[in-house]
């Protein structure tokens, strides 16, 4: 079984290299599902661990619908992220009407040279998932980032395993969306799936001691101001032991 962890954080990236993932998934924004992160989280990151390392190029929350100008951004996030030494970006843009943006998306990937690609989630929102997949396959896409179209991995256990049957070795699906620990060996029997795309989070209280509760940082879901969440080490570590 190989573990991609989601991540926000150098304590976290380091958690899941020495738990034995195979890479992690580098965001900002996980409220807001992941957009892209600094060029300084992404450059301490790759000087503190050696697994790959996928960064998501992703300008705003929101749809996946993008103009030119948020075109121009991301291509600029791809060039920075390719001097930072990343192994791979996180990419996903559509049309108006659900279909992949396959114009887009072949820039991004030309943009990219070398590195591998992923397409996120956006997947999840397409209108045809095979009708998706191909057009990706066709353009080069490494890996379909993908909770089978509905709220969480369980839920679309049956599309995803049809997509990993479709796939075959043109490219990776890798469900992704509500996998935990105790969750995941079940995924993995009825998906068919040979990589899994996790958060795998433990809260960790901050070290503050002087606390004003009164105002929150962040807009309507009000986040917690006094804990964040890292990477849980052991708990990757039960998952690819079989211990989970």
């Amino acid at each position: 079984m190989k573990l991609e962890i989601c991540i926000d954080s150098v304590e976290s990236a380091v958690a899941a290299e020495r738990a034995g993932a195979i890479r992690v998934e580098l965001c900002a924004g996980l409220m807001e599902g992941g957009i892209t992160p600094s060029a300084g989280m992404i450059r301490a990151v790759r000087q503190r661990v050696s697994l790959g390392l996928m960064v998501i190029i992703r300008p705003r929350g929101g749809d996946f619908l993008y103009d030119d100008t948020e075109m121009e951004v991301m291509l600029e996030d791809i060039a920075v992220a390719r001097k930072l030494g990343v192994d791979g970006i996180v990419i996903g843009a559509l049309l108006a009407d659900g279909r992949v943006d396959e114009e887009k998306i072949r820039t991004l990937i030309e943009a990219a040279g070398p590195l591998q690609v992923t397409f996120h989630r956006a997947f999840d929102v397409s209108r045809d998932p095979f009708e998706s997949l191909d057009a990706l396959a066709s353009l080069g896409v490494h890996r379909i980032l993908t909770s089978g179209q509905e709220a969480s991995v369980l839920e679309g256990a049956d599309l995803i395993r049809g997509l990993v049957k479709a796939a075959g070795e043109r490219l990776v699906i890798l469900p992704g969306g509500g996998i935990t620990p105790r969750n995941i060996a079940k995924i993995a029997a009825l998906t068919e799936a040979s990589e899994f795309h996790l958060s795998c989070r433990r809260t960790v209280d901050s070290g503050m001691t002087w606390r004003n509760h009164r105002p929150a940082m962040g807009a309507a879901l009000y986040p917690p101001e006094f804990s964040r969440k890292v990477a849980d080490e052991a708990a990757i570590r039960g998952i690819l032991s079989g211990n989970s």
